[in-house]
């Protein structure tokens, strides 16, 4: 069954004459006839009874009418949600965010959703490795994250911006006023990290390990507030990129090092089709400044 042969349909059931009906429709009497045959073949019943040059509905095309209306009018509708859609009234997207880039991403999606108030914009925010895997199974349009060294290779990575790892501390910790601190220092701090689940603590682990480190980690939390609570006390420090640093009772101190800058990527599914929406998204997310 074809949405074509439903309008011929309707066409000849409004005005009983298969003559009118194909010139309005703009088609040959013979093609009418055939594609309503065709319909009449396949739904198993006759729609129209033939008396001579005259054609009258039977009581299955009084029935069937409704439902034909209404197929139609839903195509119609689908028709005009994407021209919607690619006009951006219309649709939605999901975007998955590593918790180091809520603060400049609030940004961005607050200048989005204004922009474009009817676009639905759902947002997860998750640990690097859970983002991947979700992004894996369709469940995004695209991750923020950090850059790590193997690539999937079915994820498309476009670079979005570099940032500093910083040693975080309490604005009343002795050590707020330095304008940089060696990883030897942080290492002998007492350190509440993020869980063993974060792409950060990961970083640090294997950047000790190089330099033949053992850091003092007294705590390992998967909930970023709560670190920063505990950072406030002034009786703990944590490591974090500088995007996440946004509270005032604490400081960012940047770590020594040339390897002590990560970079965030865009990260999406090669084979996708890309939404208008997303694109947009991209272009806002590109004129981040930290």
């Amino acid at each position: 069954m074809e949405l074509r042969q439903l309008k011929y349909f309707i066409k000849a059931k409004e005005l009983l004459n298969f003559t009118e009906a194909a010139r309005i429709l703009n088609i040959s009497q013979s093609t009418l006839s055939q594609q309503i045959k065709q319909l009449e073949d396949e739904l198993g019943v006759l729609l129209f009874n033939r008396i001579g040059k005259r054609i009258v509905l039977t009581e299955a095309a009084e029935m069937f009418g409704e439902y034909a209306l209404q197929t139609i009018d839903k195509a119609n509708q689908g028709l005009l949600l994407l021209k919607d859609l690619n006009n951006l009234n219309a649709g939605k997207i999901t975007i998955g965010v590593i918790y180091s880039m809520r603060i400049p991403f609030a940004k961005v999606l607050i200048q989005f959703a204004k922009q474009y108030p009817n676009i639905k914009v759902q947002v997860v925010f998750g640990t690097t490795k859970d983002l991947g895997e979700k992004l894996h199974l369709h469940q995004f349009d695209f991750v923020l994250t950090f850059y790590e060294k193997v690539k999937h290779p079915h994820f498309k990575y476009q670079t979005l911006l570099s940032s500093n790892m910083v040693l975080v501390t309490s604005r009343k910790s002795p050590l707020a006023n330095k304008s940089s601190i060696s990883l030897k220092e942080v290492a002998g701090l007492p350190l509440a990290l993020p869980f063993s689940g974060y792409s950060t603590i990961q970083f640090f682990v294997e950047s000790f390990s190089q330099k033949n480190l053992d850091p003092n980690i007294c705590m390992e939390i998967n909930d970023i507030p709560t670190l920063f609570e505990i950072v406030k006390t002034g009786h703990w420090h944590t490591i974090l990129s500088e995007t996440s640093v946004n509270d005032p009772h604490v400081v960012g101190i940047p770590i020594e090092g040339k390897n002590m800058r990560r970079t965030i990527v865009i990260v999406s599914l090669k084979e996708a089709y890309e939404k208008k929406a997303v694109k947009k998204f991209y272009e806002l997310l590109t004129k981040i400044q930290i």
